[in-house]
C-alpha cells in the first residue's frame, strides 16, 4: 500500500484512459490521417483528462480489434512513438498496457518512462484471442532486466473478453496470485470494456487482501463511482468520459470534470 500510495500520491486514485487510434498494421487504422491524427487525438484526450484533475493517466491500444495476445513489434513501436510525442505534455503519473501482451507491455513501459502498467499477468483463459496463460514470472523478471524494478505492476485478475479455466473462486485466485505473484495492485474487471465488475466481486476481493490495493478496472460510471469507492482503492476509467458514453469517441471534458468531481466527493 506504501508503494501505491507514493505512486499514486492519493490513497483512492482515479485513473483516466488515453485509448490511442487503431494502430498502423490493425484491421481499423486510419491510413488517411495516419500517426499525426492518432497523436493529436491522444493530445486532446491527454489535455481534457489532466485539465479534469485526474490523478493519472494510462495509454492503452483498445481501437487494435481484434485483439492478439503475442503484439508486433510495430504496434509497440508506434505506441513508444505516440506517448514519445506527448512526453512534455504529461504532467501526472502515467501508465501503459498494450492490449494483451504483458511482455510488449512492460517493454513499452520500460521504454517510455512510464510509472506503472496494466495487464492479465497470471491466469489460464479461453477468450476471443484462443487459449491465454501469461507468465507473471517472466513478465516481472523482464521488468527488471529491463532495469526498471520500481515499474509497478497492475494486476487484472478478471480478464475481459475472456473466462477462467481456473475453477477457484476469484477471491481465491486474488488472494494466490496477491502471494505468488507480488502485485502493486490487484484490478478487477467485467466480461468486457466498459461493462462494471460485479459490486459483490469488488466487496469479495477486498475482503481477502485488507493490505493490497483494489481497483475496480472496467464500467465505472458517474452515478456509481461513490459506491464503488466506498470499496475500491480507486478505479480505472475511460468510456464513461467519452461523448456520449460511447468507448470509441473522444474525451468529453464536461463528463470528465463531472467524473472527477463525484469522485472527489466520495473520498
Amino acid at each position: 500500500m506504501t508503494r501505491f500510495l507514493a505512486l499514486f500520491g492519493t490513497a483512492k486514485p482515479i485513473v483516466g484512459m488515453v485509448h490511442l487510434g487503431a494502430l498502423p498494421g490493425s484491421p481499423l487504422h486510419d491510413a488517411k490521417t495516419g500517426i499525426d491524427g492518432i497523436v493529436e487525438s491522444a493530445r486532446a484526450d491527454l489535455a481534457a483528462l489532466q485539465e479534469a484533475g485526474f490523478d493519472a493517466v494510462m495509454f492503452g491500444n483498445e481501437n487494435d480489434r481484434p485483439y492478439e495476445l503475442d503484439v508486433d513489434t510495430a504496434s509497440t513501436a508506434t505506441m513508444a512513438f505516440v506517448i514519445g510525442q506527448l512526453n512534455d505534455e504529461i504532467a501526472v503519473p502515467f501508465g501503459v498496457n498494450v492490449l494483451w501482451d504483458p511482455m510488449a507491455t512492460v517493454a513499452l513501459a520500460a521504454a517510455t518512462g512510464a510509472a506503472f502498467c496494466r495487464e492479465i499477468f497470471t491466469g489460464t483463459y479461453a477468450s476471443d484471442m484462443g487459449s491465454w496463460t501469461p507468465d507473471a514470472g517472466k513478465a516481472m523478471r523482464y521488468r527488471d532486466r529491463l532495469g526498471r524494478p520500481d515499474l509497478a505492476m497492475l494486476y487484472n485478475i478478471s480478464a475481459e473478453f475472456a473466462d477462467s479455466l481456473d475453477r477457484r473462486s476469484l477471491p481465491d485466485r486474488a488472494r494466490s496470485a496477491a502471494f505468488s505473484s507480488i502485485p502493486d495492485a490487484v484490478l478487477v474487471s467485467g466480461t468486457i470494456t466498459g461493462e462494471a465488475a460485479r459490486m459483490e466481486d469488488l466487496e469479495a476481493v477486498k475482503a481477502v487482501l485488507p493490505d493490497t490495493p483494489v481497483m475496480a478496472n472496467t464500467g465505472v460510471k458517474h452515478e456509481t463511482v461513490a459506491d464503488v469507492l466506498k470499496i475500491a482503492d480507486g478505479c480505472i476509467v475511460g468510456s464513461a468520459l467519452k461523448f456520449d458514453g460511447d468507448t470509441w469517441k473522444a474525451i468529453d471534458p464536461e463528463r470528465a470534470r463531472d467524473f472527477v468531481q463525484r469522485a472527489r466527493c466520495a473520498e
